[in-house]
């Protein structure tokens, strides 16, 4: 039984090909965007250079399980203090904050801070996943509760965007994001772990609607999304429309959102904090 975790760490060097990949292979499906912005990172890369060491830490929790155990991803919190550069050298501190039983396995909340050479820092996620079938785990700390700012005014107008994913988009986030699991690939293995089809990451739903976000308000600088949260609560399969919700303040420096299929909400309390134009932290400029 797992009653403590130790504190887990690794070195990531920023690309300036993975920034652009994962930029890339995301608006694969959007307008192309203005010269350069591509070489800007999404937060959502945040959790990519975090994602491995998160990922074996999680099921290192599972090892006395008598059967492997599914990890499914259940919600995401990301804050960025500074914009993440190409040619950073990036450590990943990652902690387990708790586990608890639920009726379909253990949820974990796993905690990853990333810094730079000086220490300073650049960014700090918050991961809810749940480990299904698992019951080895002894339960211990608590899981975190979600929190979104409040916005600034009253509210502005309510916008929305369609888009019909496709297995090739599917398969570009997982080659940039280095997110290979089968589930998101080969239609069998998605269909073993009882899905229909394919499904796509929640994590490129959640970077689709960012970039969104970012084209709409915020002059298509994605380095100004300095905050996002959102709940995993539903797959998104190949061919069917994906429906984003977007509900600005009217800053706008926050912006709810939703995204739907037509089946179900595929990612729920959604929210998106925006940083003013001007001078960002790093001298960058909206």
């Amino acid at each position: 039984m797992t009653t403590t975790t130790p504190t887990h760490t690794a070195r990531r060097t920023v690309t300036q090909d993975e920034v652009s990949a994962l930029r890339t292979a995301v608006r694969a499906i959007l307008p192309t965007p203005a010269s350069g912005t591509d070489s800007d990172a999404s937060p959502v890369h945040a959790f990519v250079l975090a994602h491995t060491l998160a990922d074996t830490t999680v099921r290192e929790l599972a090892e006395a399980e008598p059967e492997p155990v599914s990890v499914v991803h259940l919600g995401q919190d990301i804050r960025i203090a500074h914009p993440i550069r190409p040619g950073e050298q990036i450590t990943v501190t990652l902690d387990v904050l708790g586990a608890r039983r639920e009726p379909r396995g253990t949820r974990v909340a796993v905690r990853a801070r990333l810094t730079a050479p000086d220490g300073t820092d650049r960014a700090e996620l918050h991961t809810g996943a749940l480990l299904l079938g698992a019951r080895a785990i002894e339960p211990f700390g608590q899981i975190p509760a979600a929190a979104a700012p409040a916005p600034l005014g009253g509210p502005g107008e309510p916008a929305h965007a369609e888009h019909t994913l496709t297995p090739h988009w599917i398969r570009g986030y997982a080659q940039a994001s280095g997110d290979l699991n089968p589930i998101h690939l080969d239609a069998r293995a998605a269909r073993d772990a009882g899905f229909p089809n394919v499904i796509a990451h929640g994590m490129s739903v959640l970077a689709l609607a960012l970039e969104e976000i970012a084209d709409r308000y915020a002059d298509g600088d994605i380095t100004r999304v300095v905050a996002v949260s959102g709940r995993f609560s539903a797959p998104v399969t190949p061919g069917h429309t994906l429906r984003i919700e977007l509900t600005p303040d009217t800053g706008p420096s926050l912006v709810r959102f939703t995204c739907r299929t037509p089946d179900s909400i595929a990612v729920k309390s959604g929210w998106a904090q925006l940083a003013p134009t001007g001078p960002l932290p790093d001298g960058h400029h909206g």
